[in-house]
């Protein structure tokens, strides 16, 4: 997919539920990127740690040597020649010299999205309240996490290089609107 010697590498952020895990596989998909997902390490973990991913969100705050794995993985990973697509909250600090892209997605919508989605023993939830209240309380956990431990806001869309609402836009439209302007940068 490269042009020459210039790699194409994106990190993908953004809020719980808006798609980024959909988005990724497309991007895979259609332009034959590696895919590396830090949420899905930390699902596993969780259930190697028999909690659900809030309980596990909550144990990472007095436990910053999950974190410190987890960081070092990624920088290892976005070192890589390769064509790659990092689907993490912190890769866009950590990696540097990748497109940077945010993807946001109303609240209501990001509960419906994770109601539907099978993600395992760790992240079940009985309503479209319970689900809203966890992903309230999953962003705040992290964000404490990430701006007391790295002093960085993953939320603010100065950090980015494309803010994306996906609200009401499907993952093959998100896609090509990265590649799009990725290619560009």
């Amino acid at each position: 997919m490269s042009t020459g010697s210039k790699r194409i590498k994106i990190s993908i952020s953004g809020d719980l539920g808006s798609g980024k895990s959909t988005v990724c596989r497309h991007l895979k998909e259609k332009y034959g990127l590696n895919v590396y997902s830090t949420g899905q390490i930390q699902r596993s973990l969780a259930q190697k740690y028999g909690m659900d991913v809030l309980a596990f969100n909550k144990y990472m705050e007095t436990h910053p040597e999950i974190d410190e794995e987890i960081d070092s993985e990624l920088v290892k990973i976005g070192s890589q020649d390769q064509d790659m697509v990092l689907d993490s909250r912190m890769a866009w600090h950590f990696v540097p010299g990748t497109f940077k892209v945010y993807l946001k997605v109303e609240l209501d919508e990001a509960a419906r999205r994770i109601m539907n989605d099978q993600r395992g023993k760790v992240e079940i939830y009985t309503s479209i309240e319970e689900a809203r209240e966890s992903l309230i309380a999953r962003k705040k956990c992290e964000n404490l996490r990430y701006s007391v431990k790295y002093g960085v806001d993953c939320s603010d869309p100065g950090n980015y290089d494309l803010v994306i609402d996906t609200t009401s836009v499907g993952p093959e439209q998100v896609a090509e609107m990265i590649m799009s302007a990725a290619s560009q940068k």
